[in-house]
């Protein structure tokens, strides 16, 4: 077995044999590796799922060994202390031989690209929202305000465009030039929003996830891309707690507690499925909600903890679609029939 600690120019290794004695203890420069690698026989090579990360297993794959990728808070147990590179690369080399340590697949070269989409996409409309709320927050200082939301933005850029005793030039110069920003950014994340609903449309899998209520074109890309291999998980509930929408529990001397949902997993996935359940729960009340658990859900609590609830659901929905390669099928209605042998 290899530790192999990551980094961006200078790698250490930490190896040990099947009776479990250091047979390798150093460091490499990044091409050092890679010829280190190519000149291995056969070999288990654990590392923290970190940047790069992917890219080092998929070479390793490659050149014939086994990567076994761990999160790096399952790993900080067993780092010593006076951490330096090397007892990090010793820590990953002891806890990848624990036999309940859980892993993490390899992404492949496709996933990771959709998923480089994705994340592109979120940096562009966080930096959207931050210059939005600063353009706001500038105007308002000369007492001009508009209501939330986009509509009320354009219409505080619509002002801006024709000259106004209330904003002095030389401020509205320097608000132009951040709107000119702010539309590049809103037409870089249209552009991208259209490209991912185009691939959606074009993949089998993502376009029946799209049948699930509140899971659009973007959440349902989003969830390929992230969980391309949705048997990692055995159960749905162990989906969901990836996710982080499952209490945070703590218990002691018997007694168990549950807070707040843990919120641990992938931020920006866990974001796609409670916005999508929010906007797929004020549709049904707008509407009238037909689904009794789904009514009893808004009637008994307030409407965040509903849609996080209904979030969750969502959540089980798609790995249990995802296993069973089924379609999506409404409260009551039967499943389809098998098809005849040799059909």
């Amino acid at each position: 077995m290899i530790g192999l600690d990551l980094a961006k120019n200078v790698f250490a290794v930490h190896g040990i044999d099947a009776a479990g004695n250091v047979v390798i203890r150093r460091s490499f420069r990044r091409p050092q590796l890679e010829e280190f690698l190519a000149k291995l026989p056969p070999t288990i090579i654990g590392m923290e799922a970190c940047g790069g990360a992917h890219h080092w297993g998929r070479l390793a794959i490659r050149l014939g060994h086994e990567p076994r990728m761990m999160p790096p808070a399952y790993v900080t147990p067993y780092v010593k202390r006076n951490k330096n590179d090397g007892r990090d690369a010793e820590g990953i080399c002891e806890a990848m031989s624990r036999p309940t340590m859980r892993f993490v697949p390899v992404k492949s070269l496709d996933s990771q690209a959709k998923r480089a989409v994705h994340r592109t996409r979120s940096v562009f409309v966080r930096q959207r929202t931050m210059l939005g709320n600063a353009l706001r927050s500038m105007m308002a200082e000369f007492g001009v305000v508009a209501p939330k939301g986009v509509k009320g933005l354009r219409d505080l850029i619509g002002r801006l465009a024709e000259p106004d005793d209330a904003i002095p030039e030389l401020a509205r110069a320097s608000l132009l030039e951040m709107v000119r920003h702010w539309e590049g950014l809103d037409a870089s994340v249209r552009k991208m929003e259209a490209r991912i609903v185009r691939d959606t449309k074009a993949d089998a899998t993502a376009r029946r996830l799209t049948a699930i209520p509140g899971l659009g074109p973007i959440g349902a890309s989003a969830t390929l891309a992230t969980v391309p291999e949705p048997r990692v998980f055995k159960r749905a509930r162990d989906f969901v707690a990836w996710l982080g929408l499952t209490p945070r529990g703590f218990g002691t001397g018997g007694k168990q507690r549950s807070g707040g949902i843990s919120k641990q997993g992938d931020r920006s996935l866990r974001t796609l499925f409670i916005v999508g359940a929010c906007a797929h729960l004020r549709q049904e009340i707008r509407r009238g909600v037909a689904d009794p658990w789904l009514a009893r859900l808004v009637a008994e609590r307030p409407f965040k903890v509903a849609a996080v609830a209904y979030a969750a659901k969502m959540a089980r929905i798609v790995w249990a679609m995802l296993v069973s390669g089924e379609a999506y099928r409404r409260r009551g209605e039967a499943r389809p029939a098998a098809a005849p042998a040799g059909a």
